[in-house]
């Protein structure tokens, strides 16, 4: 691990200016070599001249020394800013590699951090997902993630089933004693309490995941009635073929938007009806697959034409969609005399023009976001973290059933696992391979 690292810690391409980190313990001897300086001061901005191997300037750049364990990684680092562009930020990579550091993997550094006990791992994971943030709620939740909310919870969790496992212990090793009798109560009292907390965490996090990749909005209906002008109005140019001709869409299209302070994927899908052919059968496929993977459904009906059986099988493709999902129902072509009535159209529908715009329909949007996106709350945002607390779920459950027969010994080895599963959010147990797999989804340089 003490082995010396170099990236550039900016993003790739032409900028004003790059930054380029070293970690380890010849960081600073490089730094000495590439600058031509004898004294590098620690915590000190110093203005100087950068050297190629052959003495020759390639650059006058900002130079910081973080002496460990003062520094991100815990180690000795240094950190060049340098003027952007494709050359100069990869030439000090060069040279940092000639004078014997090596290439840095992808979240090595967050690894070395992690490591040297500078973060713990939820701390880890919101610095990853900070930079995936899709929303201001989200980097506020990743902010405070940052600050040890998340780790707050886990070892007040975790603390929560220690004291029930240490009465578990009581019970086993002084059963004859003349203990409190409602020993067990309390105990059940504990789980049930952790329960109710872990699984609405697990809840909030599902209904709020689009904060860290942007909430799918999928715009649903029956062919012609206006999906692809509707994603066109919310984007503010024309992105998909409109015309006539029922079926246009054969595909699902996909693009970002911002929705006040939200970036949201918009997702145009083909006309739900029976398929004439392969193609557009594939198409209506990938269209009702789409709303089970939204988090939001326009449904577009046309009010120029009577409702018929493709209306029919749009609501019926509704009816099913999972009841804690949103469902925006949009009466398209108002300027038109309306044709179309039906008792699902009787309330809660948007009214709409798309020759006009489509202010109400974003502001309904931004109202549903921001409702979902409450910064306050916790949130776990991994994939690993969701099953940590899953499989806490589920040990803890299936503690309580021995514990309810007063079989405390099983008890206890079911609450040793829920412990072991609920502390692997901050601090796993499992071995090195799971760490190089969890960091390796960072970006080089962090």
């Amino acid at each position: 691990m003490c082995k010396t690292i170099v990236a550039i810690a900016t993003a790739y391409g032409v900028g004003s200016i790059a930054i380029v980190r070293l970690s380890g313990t010849n960081a600073l001897q490089i730094a000495k070599k590439i600058s031509k300086k004898s004294e590098i001061k620690p915590r000190y901005v110093h203005l100087t001249l950068l050297y190629d191997s052959e003495v020759n300037i390639i650059d006058e750049a900002i130079l910081i020394y973080f002496k460990a364990p003062h520094s991100f990684t815990g180690e000795d680092v240094v950190e060049f800013q340098c003027h952007g562009g494709l050359v100069v930020a990869n030439q000090i990579v060069d040279l940092a590699c000639l004078y014997g550091a090596r290439l840095a993997t992808a979240g090595e550094y967050s690894k070395r951090a992690f490591l040297n006990g500078k973060i713990d791992l939820t701390q880890a994971e919101a610095i990853a997902k900070l930079i995936e943030a899709k929303s201001v709620d989200a980097a506020k939740i990743l902010a405070r993630q940052l600050q040890g909310s998340l780790l707050t919870f886990v070892e007040e969790s975790r603390d929560m089933l220690l004291l029930a496992l240490a009465h578990a212990e009581v019970m086993i090793d002084y059963g004859e004693e003349d203990l409190p009798t409602d020993i067990i109560e309390l105990m059940f009292d504990k789980i049930d309490s952790l329960e109710a907390k872990l699984t609405q965490l697990l809840e909030s996090s599902h209904r709020r995941k689009g904060l860290i990749d942007g909430f799918r909005v999928a715009i649903v209906g029956k062919p012609n009635v206006g999906k692809s002008s509707l994603l066109n109005a919310l984007l503010d140019y024309d992105r998909a073929i409109v015309s006539d001709i029922a079926g246009t869409t054969r595909d699902t299209i996909e693009e970002q938007v911002r929705i006040g302070t939200h970036i949201i994927r918009l997702i145009d899908t083909a006309g739900i009806r029976e398929a004439n052919d392969e193609i557009e059968r594939i198409g209506v496929e990938r269209s009702v697959a789409s709303l089970d993977d939204a988090d939001i459904v326009i449904a577009v009906f046309d009010g120029s034409r009577p409702w018929d059986a493709e209306d029919t099988h749009i609501l019926s493709k509704l009816q099913d969609i999972d009841s804690n999902k949103s469902i925006l129902k949009v009466l398209n072509k108002v300027d038109l005399p309306r044709r179309l009535q039906h008792p699902y159209l009787d309330k809660g529908i948007l009214e709409m023009s798309l020759r006009g715009d489509c202010s109400i329909l974003t502001k309904k949007l931004q109202t549903i976001l921001d409702e979902i996106s409450s910064p306050e709350e916790l949130m776990l945002v991994s994939s690993r973290q969701i099953e940590a607390v899953k499989q806490t779920l589920l040990a803890t459950k299936e503690a309580k059933i021995p514990l309810e027969q007063g079989e405390l010994e099983l008890f206890a080895f079911h609450l040793n696992d829920a412990i072991k599963s609920l502390s692997s959010i901050s601090k796993p147990y499992d071995n090195e391979d799971m760490l190089d797999k969890m960091f390796g989804e960072f970006c080089l340089g962090k």
